[in-house]
Formats: structure tokens, sequence, C-alpha cells
């Protein structure tokens, strides 16, 4: 874990587990049962919540909050100040089997002040677009633009939203200004 005296500690709660190896940026914080592997790398100003595994060499930025009971595995990267719903599960292979030596992870992309609803599965693959906002209960099949709304299963265009996450346009075009 890193920090100085001039920067907020980072919290770990006494049930949480992170691997010696991990990074975690100054004043983040890691609730109960939460597991970090040891070359994971958690950003400043973070909350993991919960019940959150976060596999050997993720990638999660400054700012992003992950609440109770989701797993983001080997291959995800979450970009700064992003949202992740209780619940939201992500993938990392598209052809799942429990024995395939030809295994390979294909990686997914949460892209900066994206948030993801509960209940969400992002299947991997897919970026998700700075500011998007995927509905709670979506699976996400196919990449999401920037600032675009989506809901269903499979995940559908509802309209756009700004960086605040109103509703701006229900048009199918993104609005100029976005």
């Amino acid at each position: 874990m890193t920090g100085n005296p001039s920067t907020p500690p980072v919290f770990v709660h006494p049930s949480a587990d992170v691997e010696q190896g991990a990074q975690v940026g100054a004043g983040t914080k890691i609730w109960h049962l939460a597991h970090v592997r040891n070359s994971a790398t958690i950003g400043a100003g973070c909350v993991i919540g919960r019940n959150v595994y976060v596999d050997a060499e993720v990638v999660i930025g400054d700012l992003v909050k992950i609440q109770n009971n989701v797993s983001v595995y080997h291959g995800v990267t979450i970009e700064d100040e992003v949202f992740v719903g209780p619940c939201v599960v992500f993938t990392n292979d598209l052809r799942p089997r429990a024995q395939n030596p030809d295994w390979q992870i294909t990686p997914t992309l949460i892209k900066r002040g994206a948030s993801l609803g509960a209940n969400a599965t992002i299947v991997c693959g897919t970026v998700i677009g700075e500011h998007a906002m995927v509905a709670a209960g979506s699976v996400v099949t196919k990449s999401v633009a920037p600032n675009q709304l989506v809901a269903g299963n499979p995940a559908r265009h509802l309209g756009w939203v700004d960086e605040k996450g109103q509703i701006v346009s229900r048009d199918a075009e993104r609005p100029t200004g976005l």
C-alpha cells in the first residue's frame, strides 16, 4: 500500500485481505471481507465495498466507487470516477470452460465517469464510454458510446446523458455538445 504523511491514509477493514504487492492509493477505503490480489492497482480516494474481489493485474483509477458483492476479474480496467453498483458482474472469458489450455483473457475497459447500475452484467471485450450509463439489470454485450444510456437484455440504446447522469436526449444520434 502506498502513502506518505501528507496524504490521507488508506483504510483497510480488519476482515479485508489486501495481499502484499497490491498498490492502493491514498485515502482509499477497503471494507468488510474485500479481497485485493497482489498485483492489483487501486487509485486514490476509492471506496471498495463489502465482499468485493479485485483480481491480479486489475487496474482501478482514482475516485472509483465499487459497491458490495462485485468481482473485478483480471483483464478489467476501470478508469477514474467510475461508479460500479452492487452485484455488477464482469466476465473475462468469451467461451468459458472448466478446462481450456488455450484460454486467453478478453479485456474490458470502463472509461472515466461511467456508471454501471446494480446487477448489470458486462460481457468481456466491451468498452463502456466516458460518462455512459448502464441501467440496473442490463446485460452489456456490445460496447457503449460515451454518454450513452443503455438498458435491457441485451442492453439497447435508450438515450444520452450528461456528466451528471441526467437524460438530455432520447434520439438515436448523439447530440452535439456531449
